[in-house]
């Protein structure tokens, strides 16, 4: 856990919450540190909710899969973010997603009820946590507002550029890396990897975007 100490104390969640409450404060929630292999399952749709997730190293896709096995990225957690929170806090019993390690991953869980209740010891940072955790939450929301603005779009090439335009605008640069393969891409978008990657192609030799793997450089709208 101490490797990832200053990971962990720069995250939204303890903004405001000093190191030594801190410590102490990860006792009261009970966080413990899990490692995950690359497509290893944090957990799955119908597993008991009530676990907030922090990506200490490596990355996070929490995903929903359709009856048809058609899979659709909900949000993506890198170092320092947190996933499963709107979940946990909802009060559902079960969780509605899954949730998977992209690559080789450490995370660290936490008990939600421990987070909403104040704890047996009284401590006078309970208040500032809560706070924090729903300025999370409703940052988390407004990702998802994003993603349905993309997704209201009609064709792949608009949602693939309202997307991209996005990305440049949060990065505020032209030049960025995305936190998604093509597969992961297509899935978020909800299209046909193909139909995107033939698009992405009319794209280049239009002189619209250069992109190489998950960067992606933007030459005109």
């Amino acid at each position: 856990m101490e490797r990832y100490f200053e990971i962990i104390a720069k995250s939204p969640l303890f903004a405001s919450i000093e190191e030594s409450e801190l410590r102490t404060m990860l006792h009261c929630l009970g966080a413990r540190k899990q490692a995950f292999p690359k497509g290893g399952a944090v957990f799955l749709e119908g597993d008991p909710a009530g676990t907030i997730g922090m990506v200490l190293e490596g990355s996070v896709q929490v995903v929903r899969d359709d009856v048809f096995g058609d899979r659709s990225v909900l949000f993506c957690a890198e170092p320092g973010e947190l996933f499963a929170e709107t979940f946990s806090c909802a009060g559902v019993e079960t969780m509605p997603v899954s949730a998977y390690a992209v690559r080789d991953s450490v995370l660290l869980l936490m008990d939600c009820r421990r987070m909403m209740t104040v704890c047996a010891n009284t401590c006078g940072f309970h208040n500032r946590l809560i706070r924090n955790l729903l300025q999370v939450v409703a940052e988390n929301n407004l990702l998802l507002t994003r993603k349905i603005r993309i997704m209201s779009k009609k064709t792949t090439r608009e949602k693939l550029m309202a997307y991209l335009m996005e990305q440049a605008k949060l990065h505020r640069s032209r030049d960025f890396t995305i936190p998604l393969d093509r597969q992961a891409l297509a899935d978020y978008l909800g299209v046909e990897r193909s139909a995107m990657s033939f698009e992405l192609g009319k794209l280049r030799k239009a002189g619209v975007l250069e992109t190489k793997g998950s960067a992606f450089r933007l030459l005109q709208s």
